[in-house]
């Protein structure tokens, strides 16, 4: 309020003068008053008329209060996509930043009570010896950046990603701890957000895309398959859903290193996440009624915190099914992990 403010306010009448000093001096005996309250009040005095008493103020700030508390609400229950895509675009163009794309974690023990194959690398180093530990650490890092956005009026968006994830028989010390497998997952695709509502739920995103995923590596280790797909991601409040099918590209059978690959892995996946009291529960389960409820798989995790550490949070994931890694793509997995989570799905 500039020096002229009190001389305004005196010619308005004496008793908005008075409340005001009241106001901006508690110790007058407004001392209860919170300061956005004060602030509130002092504004609307300036506008409001001579007659208007501080009751009548108060209550007026009040009532303003609780209609901004309840858009707020509201705004947090049409969902954790929306505050997670908005995450993004406050990061978009920052140089030297990389966006998370898909959850960042370490599984410093993941226990399989299934075991893991070891023939495709005894045949691969002619060493029937080999064999491998059913416990050993996973990792997954994933990133991803704008390629474009604020395409057509701000509708559209293109990204690139890329996903890394290893398995590392740590603990094997025979074998000198060797990575058992690494997939590799670039991917593009566009992204537009058309907040259509369908069934209670808001379809806050829908994107469509190309992703190639491999291993990496040659002869009879070798894994790998193209494929394009779709995703539409909804919410609603707390809840995420995500409904992703795809379609594999063809290969020449001569270079097609796992031709059966979607028996087992199917033609896309669901996935859900939900976020309450700071812990996120995910679940995705794929290739259930494609496979006649014989080769499904379910993964599910939480991330929960680690009291104040502001750094990371604690994980927990299961799964059960097929596809975990593209070298036992074929091979069932019941395993369950702990460790560490960096960044969520939500």
């Amino acid at each position: 309020m500039n020096l002229l403010a009190p001389v305004r306010l005196l010619s308005a009448g004496p008793g908005v003068f008075v409340a005001v000093l009241i106001l901006a001096f508690p110790g007058v005996g407004m001392a209860e008053y919170s300061d956005a309250m004060k602030e509130c009040m002092l504004q609307k005095m300036e506008v409001e008329g001579d007659d208007m008493t501080l009751g009548q103020l108060k209550d007026k700030c009040l009532s303003e209060q609780r209609e901004d508390d309840s858009a707020k609400t509201d705004m947090d229950a049409e969902g954790v996509v929306k505050e997670r895509l908005g995450v993004d675009d406050s990061n978009i163009l920052r140089p030297f930043t990389l966006m998370a794309h898909r959850p960042n974690y370490l599984l410093v023990a993941a226990y399989n009570s299934s075991g893991y194959n070891p023939e495709p690398f005894r045949e691969e180093f002619d060493d029937p010896s080999i064999e491998l530990d059913d416990t050993e650490t996973q990792f997954q890092l994933s990133v991803k950046f704008p390629l474009a956005v604020d395409l057509f009026d701000k509708k559209i968006d293109i990204f690139a990603a890329y996903t890394n994830r290893s398995f590392w028989q740590v603990y094997n010390n025979d074998r000198s701890s060797p990575f058992r497998d690494t997939n590799h997952e670039p991917e593009a695709w566009v992204q537009f957000r058309p907040d259509w509502k369908v069934a209670g739920f808001s379809n806050s995103a829908n994107q469509l895309g190309i992703v190639h995923q491999s291993n990496g590596r040659g002869g009879d280790l070798s894994r790998s398959w193209n494929r394009i797909f779709a995703n539409f991601l909804f919410e609603r409040g707390n809840l995420a859903l995500g409904i992703k099918p795809w379609y594999r590209i063809p290969e020449d059978s001569d270079d097609d290193d796992n031709p059966d690959i979607t028996d087992f892995l199917g033609y896309g996946e669901i996935r859900t996440a939900y976020r309450w009291n700071k812990h996120t529960f995910g679940m995705m389960f794929r290739n259930v009624v494609e496979s006649g409820f014989e080769k499904g798989t379910v993964e599910l995790s939480w991330s929960f915190p680690l009291g104040s550490y502001p750094y990371f949070r604690g994980y927990v994931q299961f799964f059960n099914g097929y596809g975990q890694s593209l070298i036992d793509y074929n091979q069932h997995v019941n395993s369950i992990g702990i460790g560490l989570s960096l960044t969520d799905y939500l």
